[in-house]
């Protein structure tokens, strides 16, 4: 890396804020993927506005550029509501809407930072205006530097101001991001306005898809699927397992994609039994399994297959008896993932199928069905993870588990079985988009039959 902090010191003396931002603020999102469709951006936009109060603001503001070490930081992920909104990947970013603002030209706006000549000769371009409104469809580009005495007389006109949130279910971290801090700050600034939650709105939005967020999802699972189909081609007793999450790299790179929408879980043999397994450094054996879970990231949106399949590229007996069993398990659960039912009830019925299945290839017996509870069902032994879950711009999407499914949104399918006694791990998921008219699996040109997978990795 070039590195030149004299020329910076001197350069930017009386300027501490750009020099801060020059020498810990590396430009990390530039796009590979070919451009998206404004107008998925502009119908989320207008999907947003309808359930707005009257004389309402709303403000969204971008991740924070985390530091890792020393003077690095983190590669910069946009924050996934403000994408969705806008479609732009740039760190220091703002959405600001405000469908009654009595000047036209105020009611949808973008917030960017204003390119600089030096700094872009270090760390790469910044967005212009006219790129900003190609992606984003918004028409009206306001400079971060310059917000500040703007955003004051829209808050005035305003009755209602919706911020957001992380909001998710799975949230794990208390770490205060960006969007809490300016939480904060508003409230400090403005107390006597009436705040409202835009998470909410964005919860119920996001976790129904529209047909062009589906193209694009679409298009993330078809550079998967080439990428595992490369993959039949590749495994064999003796590759690393490193060596497989370096041709899914490879691959999803190569196809345009950003990169892995999550860390690749490869795991051979027994390595299969912990669900998310990243050390991906064994030796994949002759006679193993090989379960691999992983999805590409295009246009800010997610796949994520899991397959199993036999480092030799022959199942034995007992490998093929428990793959159709969850083979049976996940056709069983697309089967039922319709408009209409939550995922806590859909959870209970394959569960119940899960007991009957185990009990067929000998994992359980009837005594251990008879005897399991709700608190603590038989199938727990071998099944104990959830089996599906929202897909969208975040892996684990934002979405309800409680309330009825509806067409439109995107789950995973991915029951699993694991069998510590005898070192086995499998797991089988596909992507599923629910319609009025029963779901589509947007994944039903992978290879997914033991015959189908045979036969691929014959031809090696």
């Amino acid at each position: 890396m070039v590195f030149g902090l004299l020329y910076f010191l001197k350069a930017f003396s009386n300027n501490h804020s750009l020099l801060l931002q020059l020498l810990f603020h590396p430009y990390c999102c530039v796009m590979k993927y070919h451009p998206l469709n404004p107008e998925i951006f502009i119908k989320n936009r207008a999907r947003f506005s309808k359930e707005l109060l009257p004389n309402s603001i709303a403000i969204f503001v971008s991740n924070d550029e985390v530091p890792s070490n020393g003077d690095a930081l983190y590669p910069f992920k946009q924050n996934s509501d403000l994408f969705w909104l806008s479609g732009i990947e740039q760190e220091d970013s703002m959405v600001i809407i405000f469908p009654d603002h009595p000047d036209p030209k105020f009611r949808e706006l973008l917030v960017l930072v204003r390119p600089n000549e030096l700094k872009e000769k270090w760390d790469g371009k910044r967005l212009r205006a006219e790129e900003a409104r190609k992606i984003s469809g918004i028409q009206t580009i306001i400079w971060v530097d310059a917000i500040d005495g703007m955003l004051q007389p829209w808050i005035h006109l305003a009755d209602h101001i919706y911020l957001d949130s992380n909001e998710n279910d799975r949230k794990g971290s208390l770490l205060q991001t960006r969007e809490y801090r300016f939480i904060e700050e508003m409230k400090k600034r403005y107390p006597l306005h009436h705040y409202h939650r835009a998470a909410k709105i964005m919860k119920e939005l996001r976790s129904v898809k529209t047909a062009l967020e589906v193209e694009v999802m679409q298009k993330a699972i078809d550079i998967t699927r080439e990428t595992f189909l490369r993959l039949l081609k590749f495994i064999r007793p003796g590759v690393n397992e490193c060596e497989i999450e370096a041709e899914i790299f490879h691959s999803f790179l190569s196809q345009r994609a950003t990169g892995p929408a999550y860390h690749s879980i490869i795991a051979s043999g027994d390595n299969a039994r912990t669900l998310h397994y990243i050390s991906n450094n064994q030796e994949c054996k002759d006679g193993d399994l090989i379960l691999m879970d992983f999805g590409a990231e295009y246009g800010g949106y997610c796949a994520d297959l899991t397959r199993t399949v036999p480092v030799n590229g022959k199942f034995s007996k007992r490998q093929k008896e428990v793959y159709n069993a969850c083979l049976h398990l996940h056709n069983y659960g697309k089967s039922i993932l319709k408009p209409g039912i939550s995922i806590l009830d859909y959870s209970k019925k394959l569960g119940e199928e899960a007991n009957q299945a185990f009990y067929k290839i000998g994992l359980l017996s009837k005594a251990d069905i008879k005897n399991s509870t709700p608190e603590n069902p038989a199938y727990w032994k071998y099944l104990y993870h959830g089996i599906s879950h929202h897909l969208g711009i975040d892996v684990h999407d934002l979405g309800t588990r409680t309330e009825p499914i509806k067409a439109g949104m995107v789950f995973t399918v991915e029951p699993g079985i694991y069998i510590e006694e005898e070192k086995i791990g499998i797991r089988i998921e596909n992507n599923v988009w629910i319609t009025r008219n029963g779901n589509k699996d947007l994944m039903g040109k992978i290879p997914l039959t033991i015959e189908e997978i045979e036969t691929l990795m014959k031809k090696r």
